[in-house]
């Protein structure tokens, strides 16, 4: 995985692009989240318009050895349906929020899925063989006269075209106020945890009916409201950890051998503000959210505005590692504040040996960074460069002065392209990243 985020060593190229590529994109075709599972095999993504699409990994073509295997559509469901509390007069949206895989124990696959309010636990599962020779119905399902059944048939399995299909197993609904940011499975895959604004809960997911609220920041009196819960996630390994992330640009580890009720936090990580730096967006842009585990457990990263922090665990009062997204904009803050990009909520992922990060920007880019050399490389999701093989070539991005050839002008960004959702293969250089209704997914190139 060396020098996977630029250097002489690595290229990435690009392998598929999924979605139309019509200019007027219709808001239900947003893509809203993308999630590998654990194996790789399969890349999930879910849309504003409650679907689930998610794609299998084919085997590589002997006829084409150079080629990687490419992701196919391997199922589709509508898993959300937009909804109204009556309740309260407001309109529940069926954008898909989050995907989060379990790891597989069968021959089935199972994920969650939730919108605003309501988690699915659905099954995923393939069916290659059909029974016939009933005794009681017909071949074309018509149920036969009893009286006329001379002898009795034992049904047989029959070979049929393979069929995928998705089954809601389980629905965790009515336990949340406000809107669910963040799903998590614990390590010790029987329970899972659900955060929105003010709450986390923590759920079985053998159980529906009841879950433990285990974080509540709400105050008694909501005027006193100073910060929201962005982002939540348990430990890759120990199952009593978890940790959540705040509006204010904190981050608070909670151990759950600790209390019942985690308000309490065991750790508390916080940098402390450059005053000479603060301006009218400081707390805007210092907001998180996205916070990540390692796959090691030994740090986390959180994404705020601008950046990109890498925190060890044992270490609470500033991170290790800081890398800046688009530090340019902190010049344009003024305008993406009006026309609300300064909300946009960046999401962060690992690589699979935690030495690189990825994360999305504006005008299509994404970032990535080594940790290892501490290059770091800007790509582009896009059209234009998406010929099987093509090699992607990084982009820069100029800050006033004269403009180089290759460079692009601040002023020339489009900030309605923007990458929010971005995933690594667990195992291999893959990445899958979300532009708008499209789907981009790049690999390093083999020579």
């Amino acid at each position: 995985m060396a020098g996977v985020a630029g250097g002489n060593d690595f290229q990435w190229c690009f392998s598929q692009v999924k979605g139309a590529i019509d200019e007027d994109v219709a808001e239900a075709d947003i893509i809203s989240t993308v999630e590998f599972n654990y194996s790789g095999e399969l890349l999930a993504t879910g849309d504003k318009g409650g679907r689930v699409v998610i794609f299998q990994h084919e085997q590589e073509s002997k006829n084409r050895p150079h080629l990687r295997g490419e992701y196919n559509v391997y199922s589709t469901f509508q898993s959300h349906e937009p909804e109204f509390d009556y309740l309260k007069s407001l309109e529940i949206e069926e954008k898909i929020n989050k995907i989060r895989w379990l790891p597989q124990q069968n021959a089935a696959h199972f994920l969650l899925s939730t919108n605003d309010k309501t988690i699915k636990l659905w099954k995923i599962s393939e069916r290659d063989k059909r029974a016939e020779g009933y005794n009681l119905k017909d071949e074309d399902g018509r149920l036969r006269d009893p009286f006329r059944i001379t002898s009795l048939r034992v049904p047989v399995l029959m070979p049929m075209d393979l069929m995928v299909e998705a089954s809601p197993r389980r629905i965790f609904a009515n336990a949340h106020t406000y809107h669910i940011n963040s799903i998590s499975v614990n390590s010790d895959h029987e329970t899972y945890l659900s955060a929105d604004d003010l709450r986390i809960n923590l759920w079985h997911l053998e159980i529906t009916d009841r879950s433990f609220n285990i974080v509540d920041i709400k105050p008694a009196n909501m005027e006193e409201l100073t910060e929201v819960i962005t982002a939540a996630e348990c430990h890759p390994h120990q199952c009593n950890v978890f940790v959540y992330s705040s509006s204010k640009g904190t981050i608070r580890l909670c151990d759950m051998r600790a209390a019942a009720l985690c308000d309490r936090h065991s750790k508390f990580f916080e940098e402390p503000e450059d005053p000479s730096s603060r301006s009218f967006f400081s707390e805007i842009i210092s907001s998180i959210s996205d916070v990540k585990f390692s796959h090691s457990g030994r740090y986390m990263m959180t994404r705020d505005y601008l950046s990109v922090k890498v925190w060890d665990l044992n270490m609470e009062n500033r991170p290790v590692e800081t890398y800046q997204v688009h530090e340019y904009l902190r010049s344009k803050l003024c305008s993406l504040y009006e026309n609300d990009c300064i909300f946009d909520k960046f999401e962060c992922c690992w690589n699979g040996s935690d030495s690189a990060i990825m994360t999305g920007s504006y005008n299509n880019f994404f970032r990535m960074f080594d940790r290892n050399t501490r290059r770091d490389i800007t790509l582009e999701a896009s059209r234009e460069s998406s010929k099987p093989r093509a090699t992607l070539k990084p982009r820069k991005v100029s800050t006033g002065g004269k403009r180089k050839k290759d460079e692009i002008s601040v002023d020339s960004l489009d900030f309605n392209k923007k990458i929010l959702h971005t995933a690594w293969h667990p195992k291999d250089n893959v990445i899958a990243v979300a532009a708008t209704n499209n789907l981009y997914i790049f690999q390093d190139k083999l020579n």
